[in-house]
């Protein structure tokens, strides 16, 4: 439930319309969203193995740092408490607070007030410990799982297929003319596919973590990626693909085409339910980074306290909840969102190379779980997000130099925590 709900969060709603606009073939549209899936099942097979090896908290921060050296995992540590975890965090929430204005009109500052307390929120249910968390993980989730299979259910059984959405199904254009619009859809599909790897990051707090991260790893992309192709299927058999592209809300639309006005507020409620759980995931799991470095002293110290009864670490869950309403505030998250994307993929290729890497180096460690068709899975994972990470500076070179600005920031600030760390001990 933990990576099912911090995947599943706006995506599904708003990312249809761009690949409507981007393939205008609804095979086209269906193949893209499964090579996504698979695409991220390949990563999620990868470092199910690093997850049944590591099984204490930080996630890629631990693989990266025992791999290539404690700069690279603190790196990465660094960009995620800037823009991988912040950012999405206060995009997420102001997006919780502008769809509550359907029902309750707010003002621009009313948005950043309410998506502020939202975080203040899920910061103190998960400060009274992982299984608080967990519970209202599991109700969000659920409950948006149950939403979108209720529009699947609804559309196939209520309303007539559009036959204009499907007249392009047997029909694949050239792959050689639509080359570059099938690579951003890629890129906008993978996005709505992230999140599959935040179980990793409380390893530590999971029972038998050996076998059970593996498995929730695998278990939830497989479920995500049923869950994106038949609403998929649902959108395209009752709008047009010139509808979905043009639409700001799709699910909204196809609820609204298949039951009426009423359609449009399950739909909008849908996504309140999909980014309050979302965030929690992300709210969650972005804590125990900030923890693992603490604990190694290359972060503020404070991070690495626990509650003595709760056993969670609330200095590290309130810094976060700070920061990201700071960026609430001053509505930087917008342009941090855009550079944590690309971040992000430069340490999903790394943490599959983790997997060979560690192979190589150090075959004695004990692993419960052997990525599946190694190293063809992990080499394929590699490939495609140096592809993402290729296209974006190609496409868009200035995201691209700000976002490696962002992650080469933390260098100076590597060696002033090692520094301290040094002196400590002395």
């Amino acid at each position: 439930m933990v990576n099912v709900g911090s995947i599943i969060g706006s995506g599904i709603f708003l990312v249809p319309a761009t690949i409507a606009l981007y393939l205008h073939s609804s095979s086209l549209i269906i193949f893209v969203w499964i090579i996504g899936g698979g695409v991220s099942l390949l990563g999620a097979l990868s470092v199910a193995e690093l997850g049944a090896m590591y099984p204490r908290a930080g996630g890629q921060y631990v693989y990266l740092s025992d791999a290539y050296g404690h700069l690279w995992g603190f790196l990465y540590g660094w960009t995620a408490f800037a823009v991988i975890m912040g950012a999405s965090i206060s995009a997420v929430a102001v997006g919780f607070a502008t769809y509550l204005g359907y029902f309750v009109p707010l003002s621009t500052a009313g948005i950043k007030i309410v998506a502020i307390a939202s975080i203040a929120a899920l910061t103190a249910v998960n400060c009274f410990g992982v299984k608080a968390g967990a519970i209202v993980q599991n109700i969000f989730t659920f409950s948006k799982m149950a939403a979108l299979f209720l529009l699947v259910i609804l559309g196939f059984f209520l309303h007539a297929v559009n036959s204009a959405g499907w007249s392009t199904l047997t029909s694949f254009p050239a792959l050689s003319g639509i080359a570059g619009p099938l690579g951003l859809a890629l890129v906008a599909v993978l996005w709505a596919y992230d999140g599959w790897i935040e179980i990793t990051y409380v390893a530590g707090e999971v029972k038998n973590p050996q076998r059970n991260i593996p498995r929730s790893i695998i278990l939830s992309t497989f479920i995500v990626i049923v869950i994106y192709a038949l609403t998929n299927f649902t959108y395209i058999s009752v709008l047009s693909l010139d509808a979905i592209s043009k639409s700001t809300l799709v699910a909204a639309d196809a609820a609204t085409a298949i039951v009426g006005p009423i359609g449009a507020t399950m739909a909008v409620v849908g996504v309140i339910i999909a980014m309050v759980g979302c965030n929690n995931g992300f709210i969650l799991t972005g804590a125990r980074i900030y923890y693992a470095m603490a604990s190694e002293k290359v972060f503020f110290k404070s991070f690495a306290r626990i509650h003595p009864k709760y056993h969670t670490p609330v200095p590290s869950l309130v810094g976060q909840g700070i920061w990201a309403s700071f960026l609430v505030i001053t509505s930087t998250f917008n342009q941090l969102f855009t550079y944590a994307i690309f971040a992000s993929w430069i340490f999903y290729a790394m943490a599959a190379g983790a997997v060979i890497v560690l192979r190589k180096r150090s075959p004695e460690l004990p692993r419960s779980y052997r990525t599946w068709g190694y190293p063809f899975t992990p080499v394929v994972f590699i490939l495609f997000s140096l592809y993402l990470v290729i296209t974006t500076i190609v496409e868009d070179p200035r995201d691209a130099v700000i976002g490696l600005g962002i992650i080469l920031l933390g260098l100076p600030a590597y060696f002033y925590w090692k520094k301290r760390a040094a002196h400590s001990t002395d």
